[in-house]
């Protein structure tokens, strides 16, 4: 069995191994990330709601940057509410910017209770350009 091969963005690897997690592993021409937070430098949750998925979304864009992608290579994406209701045109804000315009991943948003202190959180799988 081969080891994961893991994709660490800059200057963030421990926080993933303080949390033993991976930020991203891939696999072929498949980016699997793992969902991320609206942090700030100190790990801390951002109070601001609508900062706080600004944070989420960098992060997820430094994450597709160090394995070679962007958000245009983003096939599937789920995010994480703790409020769906009250939240829901706020992230969508946030998302047309990094997003973009169609074609649009495939979405799933999914309503939680608790998300360790956090209100918002994206995961998404991305296609890695070839390099030819």
């Amino acid at each position: 069995m081969s080891k994961r091969n893991v994709v660490y963005p800059a200057g963030r690897q421990a926080l993933y191994d303080l949390n033993n997690y991976s930020p991203a592993i891939r696999s072929g021409d498949l980016l699997f990330v793992s969902g991320q937070v609206g942090s700030r430098e100190d790990g801390s949750p951002e109070p601001d709601f609508e900062k706080q998925v600004q944070l989420a979304f960098d992060n997820l864009n430094a994450i597709l940057e160090a394995a070679g992608c962007t958000f245009d290579d983003v096939v599937d994406v789920t995010t994480f509410h703790t409020d769906p209701k009250a939240q829901i045109e706020t992230v969508a804000a946030v998302r047309l910017k990094a997003i973009g315009e169609a074609p649009y991943p495939n979405w799933t948003a999914v309503g939680v209770n608790w998300l360790a202190g956090f209100d918002f959180e994206i995961k998404a799988i991305a296609r890695v350009p070839s390099a030819d």
